[in-house]
């Protein structure tokens, strides 16, 4: 049950606070002008359910709007193992919170822990619902109405097992489909992979060799001056530093020998000695090394040619023109054995579609049972809302798939509601015959189904009455102040029957200060109420009979605690 609603710099809401917490099973309505902004409660809840928030909601100015909600969740034991399952139970209370900023980034909050906007769309579809223009809408649309169906039967889970096995047996003629269209190509692609495998294994590739080639690239441009500036050295070595190395040995050894103190000193420097000799040897190493094939330089750049040009084909470097290679083999490989591939995926295709044709069987055969009982119980609901002689209907006739094989993602049914107003009048599709104000009554009808059934505490319905005058509104009142009777109802309405059922009745009202406009909410007490409902009968200057038949409503209707 929603216990409190706070919205801070929404759209035209500065600040408000509404506490529903004393209405637990009961009507709780919201009136006003066209245009006050009723609508921005049914807004702030939507988002909390994870609806599509944008940057335009934020109060002109603001840096950042916030919707929060408390809802009791003590009768809920369900929800509660939901919360503890995701690591936000908090005894009885469920606290909702949304922020949006002006660049319309967004964040939610359970109990004052971050979520995501998955999470809290799977835990309010347990704490509320709303039905709407939107829902009407489905309504209209005839592929919606297997949802209303299989919504209604509790089919919901069997159908997506089913639609598991259905994506999945599509997965398998997915890949069904390439194996046979390689088998169809099978000569020409083996040909084709062939030739690709052999041209990168035939030039021999290792890893590293485009680096070692360009370094030695660079070594034999510059093998004269290298030679030269290495010779020069040895040179030095040999004619200003080697000769004299043996004689510093000596001296030095024999230092040692006639004072104890130079000893380390006199290691150091054999030391020295022995490693500029080693180092004479390296540089003569080196200078041996030194290539001087010039002609080694076109086999380098052939040779690099050569890999560019298989780079170009089948990689940015060699390790990929490598990796290309491995794949080729793999498919080459696959190639080899799609005939016994194909021979498995058939059997298991065919094993599978046997499945799903017995459970589509059997979902079909529950939307039958499903289909006979809403019928029967949408009579008796459309009775109770001025439909004294109308017919409801629900056809399933075999659904035409694009494959030919009679299933569809969700069952081998196509459902179409059917409806009838006007005695003596055959059922025809309700997309095709339905009215405005049949179309909100056929709505609320389903939704009081739904509502028993589901152990949703709070309904909101948003402007569900629309179309809807006279003798039927009054049916409406009735049907909503039921349906109220078992669960905590808001209603948005412009009609007075309804609003004088209400154990709560709110005002919302658009005013302007200064050079901004704002919305308030506020509720009204019982002595004001008669005022409202005048007002919603007669305009903004009701007569004395108008204020007399708007204190008569209040009068007249129990409330729906009674």
């Amino acid at each position: 049950m929603l216990q409190e609603l706070r919205i801070n710099d929404l759209a035209l809401i500065s600040a408000l606070e509404l506490d529903f917490s004393s209405v637990s099973a009961g009507l709780i309505a919201f009136t006003g002008e066209t245009g006050a902004g009723k609508s921005i409660i049914l807004q702030a809840v939507h988002l909390l359910t994870g609806g599509r928030a944008s940057a335009t909601l934020v109060r002109s100015g603001r840096e950042q709007a916030t919707v929060e909600a408390a809802f009791d969740i003590s009768k809920q034991p369900e929800l509660a193992a939901l919360l503890r399952e995701y690591g936000l139970a908090s005894d009885d209370d469920c606290i909702l919170r949304r922020t949006i900023t002006s660049k319309g980034r967004s964040r939610f909050f359970i109990n004052d822990r971050l979520t995501t906007a998955r999470t809290a769309a799977d835990l309010t579809e347990n704490l509320v619902n709303i039905a709407g223009q939107h829902d009407q809408q489905m309504l209209l649309r005839s592929i919606c109405h297997i949802d209303f169906l299989d919504g209604y039967g509790g089919l919901l889970e069997q159908r997506q097992e089913y639609s598991q096995l259905y994506e999945r047996r599509r997965n398998l003629l997915r890949r069904l489909h390439q194996l046979r269209d390689q088998e169809q190509h099978k000569e020409q692609q083996r040909d084709f992979l062939s030739f690709q495998l052999k041209e990168i294994r035939r030039a021999e590739l290792e890893p590293d060799e485009e680096e070692r080639l360009m370094q030695e690239r660079e070594r034999l441009k510059f093998s004269h001056t290298l030679a030269e500036l290495a010779g020069s050295s040895r040179q030095l070595f040999r004619e200003h530093i080697h000769e004299h190395l043996s004689l510093i040995r000596k001296k030095m050894e024999q230092a040692a020998e006639l004072d104890t103190g130079v000893k380390e000193l006199a290691g150091r420097l054999v030391s020295a000695c022995l490693e500029i000799e080693d180092l004479e040897g390296c540089l003569a190493e080196y200078i041996e090394s030194i290539p001087s094939d010039q002609r080694r330089i076109e086999t380098i750049a052939d040779r690099l040619a050569k890999i560019r040009q298989l780079q170009r084909k089948y990689g940015a470097n060699v390790e990929e023109v490598l990796a290309f290679a491995d794949k080729v083999e793999q498919e080459l490989n696959l190639l080899e054995h799609v005939e016994q591939e194909i021979s498995k995926l058939e059997q298991e295709v065919s094993k599978l579609e046997l499945t799903l044709w017995d459970q589509a069987r059997q979902l079909s055969t529950a939307r039958l049972q499903a289909g006979e009982r809403l019928s029967q119980a949408m009579q008796t609901e459309l009775k109770s809302l001025s439909f004294l002689r109308a017919q409801f209907g629900v056809s399933l006739v075999p659904a035409v798939s694009v494959d030919g094989s009679g299933l569809l993602a969700d069952g081998m049914d196509r459902v179409e509601f059917l409806f009838s107003a006007n005695p003596g009048e055959p059922l025809k599709p309700l997309t095709e015959v339905v009215s405005g104000g049949e179309l909100s009554r056929l709505m609320l009808a389903m939704k009081c189904l739904f509502a028993r059934q589901d152990r949703v505490e709070t309904v909101i319905l948003d402007e569900i009455d629309a179309g809807i005058s006279g003798e039927a509104a009054g049916a409406v009142a009735r049907k909503i102040n039921e349906l109220a009777r078992l669960h905590q109802v808001f209603c948005i309405t412009h009609l007075p029957q309804i609003a004088a059922y209400a154990d709560a009745h709110f005002l919302v009202e658009k005013t302007t200060t200064g050079e901004r406009t704002h919305t308030a909410i506020r509720c009204l007490a019982q002595e004001e109420r008669a005022a409202e409902l005048a007002r919603m009968l007669g305009g903004d200057k009701p007569t004395e009979q108008t204020l007399a038949l708007a204190q008569e409503l209040l009068e007249r209707k129990p409330r729906s605690g009674q």
